[in-house]
């Protein structure tokens, strides 16, 4: 129906995008800074979806002023990985190949997403220096709880990053290595969208298969103008934004 809400299009965009051949398809997102009211639920909404440590963000949220009282605007700019075409993060890593640390996967469910494997990754973090939109960090082995009687049963909960179970304790994988977002891949095994998309109380976020000209992330990229961050890098971004301001004065070229 016409006046169904956007999650639940975008819901039915993804059950049809997941039955789609996979060498058609091209998981994208887009945000539309209009909406965005810098709430910040993406980024709760994320850490707590994955289990992330204190200091680890995979979805920040930037915030920009501009202009003088009474002529005051702020602009805010969620980041979360690009999942670039020409990533330089897996150009940087020196453990190479799908067998390695990190790639950019052209096959299956996550085929077009850049993926890390924990258990290759060395903790070096050139891809960390590497990346142009500060979306990678390493996992520094800190707990929320630390310094106060008991570590919470939460933060003790599995992760299921990359569509595999991790008890992140003491030095084991994924501490010591680089993170970032993906996609929610697991989510979209399930047949659920990102969570940072689900969350969003301004429907900011759209989410999809763009290769779907029915899709409604395709129709919004179609009929607005669209930008990426720091087009100069090369990068080939697969996060799209829509803004009223040009997005390099904020976020640099």
């Amino acid at each position: 129906m016409q006046n169904d809400d956007i999650l639940v299009v975008m819901q039915k965009d993804l059950e049809r995008a997941l039955k789609a051949p996979e060498k058609n398809r091209r998981w994208a997102m887009l945000i539309d800074l209009r909406k965005c009211v810098g709430c910040h639920a993406c980024t709760v909404g994320c850490v707590s979806e994955n289990k992330l440590p204190p200091g680890m963000h995979y979805r920040p949220v930037h915030e920009y002023e501009r202009g003088k009282y009474p002529k005051v605007s702020r602009t805010f700019l969620p980041r979360p990985c690009m999942q670039c075409d020409n990533p330089p993060c897996v150009t940087a890593c020196p453990v190479k190949g799908k067998d390695g640390a990190t790639w950019k996967e052209t096959d299956g469910i996550s085929a077009g997403l850049v993926m890390i494997n924990y258990e290759q990754c060395i903790g070096c973090g050139a891809c960390v220096k590497a990346c142009p939109y500060d979306a990678r960090a390493l996992d520094q082995g800190g707990m929320h709880g630390d310094g106060t009687p008991a570590i919470q049963k939460y933060e003790q909960m599995p992760s299921y990053e990359y569509q595999k179970k991790w008890l992140r304790s003491g030095k084991n994988t994924p501490v010591g290595n680089a993170r970032k977002c993906h996609f929610c891949l697991h989510r979209l095994a399930a047949g659920q969208l990102p969570v940072c998309i689900t969350t969003c109380i301004g429907r900011a976020g759209y989410f999809g298969d763009e290769n779907d000209p029915q899709s409604l992330i395709a129709q919004v990229k179609k009929a607005n103008k669209i930008q990426v961050l720091k087009p100069a890098k090369k990068t080939a971004p697969r996060v799209y934004y829509v803004a009223t301001e040009k997005l390099e004065v904020l976020y640099g070229k």
